[in-house]
């Protein structure tokens, strides 16, 4: 039997485009108010589910704590064993089913009132369920069908679920103010977290800072160029003031317009302009400023205009920072 696999994957993901993109005709005063509820409270949120919606409420826990909102996962069969004694009376604690109807979950909820906590919010595609009639709010995560022929696995569901997580976490970010350094603090490792923290600062080499002066003949900026490494040498006043910068491909174009070099200077030759960067600019924006002018160093300088020393690309690419 032959299989268009190529189509069967096409229709899925129009089935849970579709099914996505009908969210948003539920982002409703509920939904406002467990974001209200969740941001000028004082407790944690506790997510719970069983099945797949666990599997899908462990990664909301984690992109909310990773966006400044304390979380907790709660598997809804381990909360009837004692994990229960989680949950305080000031949390949130969202409950995400499908159905609704679940036996955990309808064991669940009278437990978790009964340890005082009142706030319960249920993410369900069913608001017909026992869940979101006995919940303080329902964020709707309603499905027509899961993508596929048989529609029986969760996937657009699950995708739901996701996305109004997601939607949950931005809309907090926003409430908090969260800035690129608050998320830092949370993302210190890897790429991403470097980005975010490292600064120019960091991965510039300070001792190597080569420099001549407007006077300064070709010969001793050829040298200059050659024991820098940097494939560039800055141009400065006597008070280290920046006027330009003469790298490897003002070289080669020099040689190409004049047969006796011997008679120009560092200001023959220097572009006057160079693109420059601070300190203590992030290092991720300096890749950035060389990738938007095709260039594979900057000159860096304080605020004054005075020459500090050169970040090079391979700095950046050393500390894992571009891509």
């Amino acid at each position: 039997m032959m299989i268009d696999i190529k189509a069967i994957a096409k229709s899925v993901i129009r089935d849970e485009a579709t099914a996505v993109m009908g969210l948003e005709a539920y982002i409703d005063d509920d939904f406002e108010a467990v974001v209200r509820l969740i941001y000028e409270g004082k407790g944690r949120v506790i997510l719970t589910g069983i099945g797949k919606s666990a599997l899908v409420a462990t990664k909301i826990v984690a992109t909310l704590n990773s966006t400044g909102t304390p979380s907790v996962f709660m598997h809804a069969a381990d909360a009837i064993h004692g994990d229960l004694g989680m949950i305080r009376p000031e949390d949130v604690v969202i409950c995400l089913s499908k159905s609704g109807n679940t036996p955990e979950i309808k064991l669940l909820v009278p437990l978790i009132r009964n340890v005082g906590n009142q706030n319960i919010v249920a993410m369900v595609s069913n608001t017909a369920s026992f869940l979101a009639k006995n919940a303080l709010h329902v964020l709707k995560a309603t499905v027509e069908k899961e993508a596929g022929a048989l529609d029986l696995a969760p996937t657009s569901s699950t995708t739901a679920q996701l996305v109004l997580g997601d939607a949950l976490a931005m809309c907090l970010i926003e409430c908090r103010g969260f800035s690129g350094r608050d998320f830092a603090r949370f993302h210190p490792g890897g790429s991403l977290g470097k980005r975010l923290y490292t600064r120019v600062s960091d991965v510039y080499d300070r001792d190597n800072r080569p420099s001549v002066t407007v006077e300064t003949g070709i010969r001793p900026v050829i040298l200059a160029i050659s024991r820098g490494r940097l494939g560039a040498v800055a141009v400065v006043d006597e008070g280290e003031k920046l006027l330009g910068i003469i790298t490897d491909g003002d070289l080669r174009r020099m040689m190409e317009k004049h047969a006796d070099v011997d008679g120009l200077t560092a200001a023959d030759i220097m572009s006057p302009a160079p693109k420059t960067i601070r300190e203590e600019e992030l290092a991720y924006n300096a890749h950035r400023l060389m990738e938007r002018h095709s260039i594979t160093q900057l000159v860096v300088v304080d605020q004054e205009g005075r020459y500090k020393g050169i970040v090079h690309l391979h700095d950046i690419l050393r500390e894992g920072i571009a891509g």
